[in-house]
């Protein structure tokens, strides 16, 4: 009974130091810097951040200053890239917080800069210094990382005014939209139309009186009727009929008004001139003109 009683409590100590020594998300090798802009090298501020202690004193950062953190994060004391990593800054007063993410390489070198035109602007109104922790974590059992490191005390320049917060978004009920749409597009005047009729009809004299001039035979339309009657008058008459499509088109019909006659009738064109033409044809070989 004794023994087991001895070997209880020493499973319960080896229990309890393995929970003490439980792995944990940290880092080493930080420092963080500010820089003014053309100070070069060694020209500002830099100081080094130990694990689990914030620094005792604020860091400034001007209008054209940089701030700049270097580090190595680790994970039960080796060197590994986390999940995430960010510098979480905060106001103490409003309890409004932004945080900002590292650029980790895969063996745990991170780096971070921040100037005042990434900070919000209801973070660069604050009348006091704002809390910066850094915060590391991953996937699994290893206990997070998550510690103020330092007081951020933003010193804004007094000739530049506060930059103005956008007003947030709210979702709730709009104004009545009224939709004005585009009324349709209108023909010519009639002037303009009747004087392109014109044009055209005074063109088929002239047409007709070059088309006799070239040899034409017109004696020939009573046999071309004669023995195709139907391919030619369909022929004439869907020439006709697609002229009067389109003149719709032209002043009432709308494109798809427009396009199932337009196939109609052009498949009864190409069906009757094929056999015209075919008559037409035979009467050449027959040596007609």
């Amino acid at each position: 009974m004794r023994l087991s009683r001895q070997l209880l409590s020493f499973l319960l100590v080896i229990y309890a130091a393995s929970i003490s020594v439980a792995a944990t998300w940290g880092f080493e090798d930080a420092t963080v810097s500010v820089n003014k802009k053309g100070a070069g090298v060694g020209g500002g501020f830099k100081e080094k951040i130990g694990e689990n202690k914030a620094l005792s004193k604020p860091i400034a950062l001007g209008a054209s200053e940089t701030l700049k953190i270097l580090l190595t994060t680790k994970e039960d004391n080796k060197a590994k890239r986390p999940h995430q990593a960010f510098l979480l800054v905060k106001d103490p007063q409003s309890n409004l917080d932004t945080s900002f993410a590292f650029q980790v390489k895969e063996n745990g070198k991170g780096k971070i800069e921040l100037t005042q035109k990434d900070l919000p602007a209801q973070l660069l109104s604050s009348t006091g210094p704002l809390d910066a922790s850094l915060v590391i974590a991953s996937f699994g059992s290893t206990k997070p990382y998550s510690v103020k490191a330092f007081d951020l005390a933003v010193e804004l320049d007094s000739g530049s005014p506060l930059p103005s917060s956008e007003k947030p978004l709210r979702y709730g009920k709009l104004p009545q939209i009224h939709h004005i749409f585009k009324s349709d597009p209108n023909s010519p005047p009639k002037i303009i139309t009747l004087i392109f009729t014109a044009a055209v009809v005074a063109a088929l004299p002239v047409l007709l009186g070059a088309w006799i001039s070239l040899g034409a035979n017109l004696n020939h339309f009573s046999t071309a009727f004669s023995s195709s009657p139907i391919p030619h008058a369909l022929f004439f008459c869907s020439i006709l009929a697609i002229e009067g499509v389109f003149f719709k088109y032209y002043t009432s019909w709308n494109l798809f008004q427009t396009l199932p006659p337009a196939f109609g009738i052009g498949l009864v064109t190409f069906l009757s001139g094929s056999r015209a033409l075919r008559e037409v044809q035979g009467r050449r070989l027959a040596g007609l003109r």
